[in-house]
């Protein structure tokens, strides 16, 4: 008779994602921000439940939960698996959150096969990888690399509220900022599980794949400004439209986006001033969004957006401006953990599938403390930030198992 898997360690998974899915700012959906009462609730969930797991586990001065798993010789490297607890609005239940329990499903599969690490396993459940509320960039997982940006502290979210005061209102400490840097020498690695965000592995029937890349990003704040004027009486020739300027300028970015090999551009925002319907629009602020696997290919795109958008703004008589706000490098992921994660494939019969990452990652910064690897695990359509984000609970199984024997081969 054939075995059939009875799941355990995906129904786990699963029953914890849906205990942290109840914590959200917003009735009917999904909405967890940085540092908002329900990331203060989902936090508090999470340290129950690494303690539950074995964990010596703490609140950190950035939010983060942390909890640690004792080794045999505890002056070891450690290794470290993460990832967030915040959401965009309106958000699935996946994204980030599966590859925090992930890493306590694994922890409390250890304990329950008696096996003792050979060296210690921190699980990190990180609060600003979205960055939807302050002007940030990974601010948790960078602070853990050493590279906290002071000025993110005076950043302000939409009610004008700093990081610092939110910070503090939740508990946490801004003078305990700089002590969460971490010694590279104390760490061997960083594992992140992920839903993939993306179409491909469901294209090929894979229930996971091993990320190769993730995208460089630059974002990007701009504005053209033209002359508003009466809807009615200025003629075409003579008016100074700065939505139809940007209408070009969405032109140019698509265009120059869509003919290089790997990249993508997106405007993502327009706000329309004054917004009336019988007004020329005098003013347009905007956003963009520019991402490649290649550095200097996506900086190359994005002088050429540039200097299109500067001539377009010419020919139409408005002005433009741009402001870069966010830098990511493109970051590969390292070989020899890849390799880990790629055994741990191919032993569950699976085909290993490598895929950059179109989409940021907290194993972005944590690139800058030590090697860092990451999973996907396919999501149905390939749909993220979404309310209808979901995966199997066979592909969580799928996925628990070889984040276990990656790790057991990692800290033998």
């Amino acid at each position: 008779m054939t075995h059939q898997p009875d799941f355990t360690l995906g129904r786990r998974v699963m029953a914890m994602i849906e205990d942290l899915a109840q914590h959200t700012d917003e009735m009917g959906r999904l909405t967890r921000l940085y540092l908002s009462p329900a990331h203060r609730a989902a936090a508090d969930t999470t340290l129950s439940l690494m303690r539950e797991a074995g964990l010596r586990a703490h609140i950190d001065a950035l939010g983060s939960v942390v909890g640690r798993l004792d080794s045999a010789d505890p002056e070891a490297p450690a290794l470290l698996i993460g990832s967030h607890i915040d959401s965009v609005v309106d958000a699935g239940r996946y994204d980030g959150t599966l590859g925090v329990v992930l890493g306590i499903v694994v922890a409390e599969a250890l304990k329950a096969q008696g096996i003792t690490p050979s060296c210690p396993i921190e699980i990190v459940a990180f609060g600003d990888e979205e960055n939807v509320r302050f002007p940030t960039n990974l601010s948790t997982s960078y602070a853990l690399a050493g590279r906290f940006d002071p000025a993110w502290l005076e950043g302000k979210d939409a009610e004008g509220v700093s990081l610092r005061d939110a910070l503090i209102a939740f508990g946490g400490d801004p003078l305990g900022i700089s002590a969460l840097a971490r010694d590279p020498a104390r760490y061997r690695g960083y594992l992140e599980v992920h839903i993939e965000q993306g179409p491909q592995l469901e294209a090929r029937n894979l229930p996971v794949g091993i990320v190769s890349a993730i995208n460089g990003i630059t974002r990007a704040r701009a504005r053209v400004i033209g002359e508003a004027g009466h809807a009615g009486t200025v003629p075409m020739t003579m008016r100074r439209d700065a939505l139809a300027a940007l209408a070009e300028m969405i032109g140019i970015v698509e265009r120059a986006s869509s003919t290089r090999t790997d990249t993508v551009a997106t405007v993502g925002v327009a706000q329309v001033q004054p917004g009336a319907i019988n007004v020329i629009p005098a003013r347009v602020d905007f956003t963009l969004d520019a991402r490649s696997p290649d550095d200097a290919v996506r900086h190359a795109m994005v002088q050429d957006i540039v200097t299109e958008c500067e001539a377009a703004a010419r020919r139409r008589g408005v002005s433009f401006a741009i402001e870069p706000f966010m830098e990511s490098p493109a970051t590969p992921m390292h070989r020899d953990l890849m390799m880990q994660l790629e055994m741990a494939v191919k032993g569950l019969g699976i085909e290993p599938l490598h895929l950059a990452s179109g989409a940021g990652h907290d194993a972005v910064a944590m690139a800058n403390l030590c090697p860092a690897a990451m999973l996907f695990v396919r999501c149905k359509g390939g749909v993220s930030h979404n309310p209808a984000e979901s995966i199997t609970l066979e592909d969580a199984d799928i996925a628990a198992r070889v984040l276990l024997d990656a790790v057991k081969r990692i800290a033998a």
